[in-house]
């Protein structure tokens, strides 16, 4: 009694549901009769049975109903799972966007004006590149000449200049050691270039104009001065340093803003006394540092007054002062 009641109070509703929507429901009855009827024992969706889903989701707002496979929550997943599918492989189709790239003949056209034409900047380059019909923006040209390949001939001449003259080329510069109490400590040295020795330096806490004249009168002592002298543009190097070095009979060479490598000889003297000597060691006051300085440079002496079989002939160069530590 109770069962056909139960049946008869089930089917009462059915009854004034729509033609549509009874047979959507059946569908979706016989779509899962016929997912569990695989012989497996746990029932899995392929991918059809998934699109059969998501497709009842999207036109038929009563497919909570009639679903007993899975919970919704796992069908909005697979939904959402086909939405981010759906736009990837939109986007994959889609054609490039933004600005066109630049042909390869116009990058080719603004690396030989840079090569040929040092003096050029973009809005000349613009100007040119627009007389010959070609629309490029002056932002596109700046940044391709960053990229352009430089002409290599100012380093060779460079690089020539310092083998040829290795014999009259000193060179000067400064590097910093922290103390122990945070301070700052600014070293001081010249260094030849024939045998790279260390021809003088000195510890201060403020390199003035005046202090670093002095040091040049105590690195050249008895007219022993050097033909060339080279330093960077440090702010430190004032009128004062290049008036004397002018009169010392030296020439002044300066460096190219960022080119320590034009340098190299010195930057090099200065990585190695950092390696072997103050990443060890804390500096506690100005003699400390003097004093440790001191010792790492008599221990190079010997090294750098050997002649090896490669090195060439010392003829013509200057004496050898004896190296001066006094402030």
């Amino acid at each position: 009694m109770f069962p056909f009641l139960r049946l008869w109070l089930g089917s009462l509703p059915r009854c004034l549901h729509s033609r549509r929507s009874l047979l959507l429901e059946n569908l979706a009855l016989r779509q899962q009769l016929s997912v569990l009827k695989r012989r497996r024992s746990k029932p899995r969706l392929s991918p059809l049975d998934k699109l059969f889903w998501v497709l009842a989701l999207r036109f038929w707002s009563a497919w909570k109903q009639a679903l007993m496979v899975v919970t919704p929550e796992t069908v909005v997943r697979w939904h959402r799972a086909g939405f981010r599918l759906y736009w990837s492989l939109i986007s994959r189709a889609r054609r490039r966007v933004g600005r066109k790239p630049l042909p390869k003949e116009v990058r080719n056209l603004i690396s030989q004006m840079v090569a040929e034409n040092p003096t050029w900047g973009a809005p000349r380059i613009h100007g040119e590149l627009m007389m010959l019909g070609l629309d490029v923006s002056e932002r596109t040209i700046s940044r391709w000449m960053r990229q352009a390949p430089r002409d290599p001939q100012p380093a060779r001449r460079w690089l020539s200049f310092l083998r040829n003259h290795r014999e009259a080329i000193a060179a000067m510069d400064f590097f910093t050691v922290p103390t122990i109490t945070f301070g700052l400590l600014y070293c001081f040295f010249v260094i030849s270039h024939d045998r790279r020795r260390i021809l003088h330096f000195n510890v201060t806490r403020h390199p003035t104009s005046n202090w670093i004249v002095q040091q040049l009168r105590e690195a050249f002592p008895y007219e022993s001065a050097r033909r060339f002298l080279l330093l960077d543009r440090d702010a430190k190097y004032g009128l004062e340093v290049r008036e004397a070095i002018q009169s010392m009979n030296i020439a002044a060479v300066q460096t190219s803003f960022q080119s320590p490598w034009q340098n190299g000889i010195a930057e090099r003297w200065v990585g190695t006394c950092r390696r072997e000597l103050l990443d060890h060691i804390l500096a506690l006051n100005e003699s400390h540092l003097r004093r440790l300085l001191s010792e790492f440079v008599s221990h190079q002496e010997p090294c750098h007054s050997l002649l090896p079989a490669t090195s060439p002939p010392l003829t013509g160069s200057p004496r050898q002062p004896r190296l001066q530590t006094r402030q």
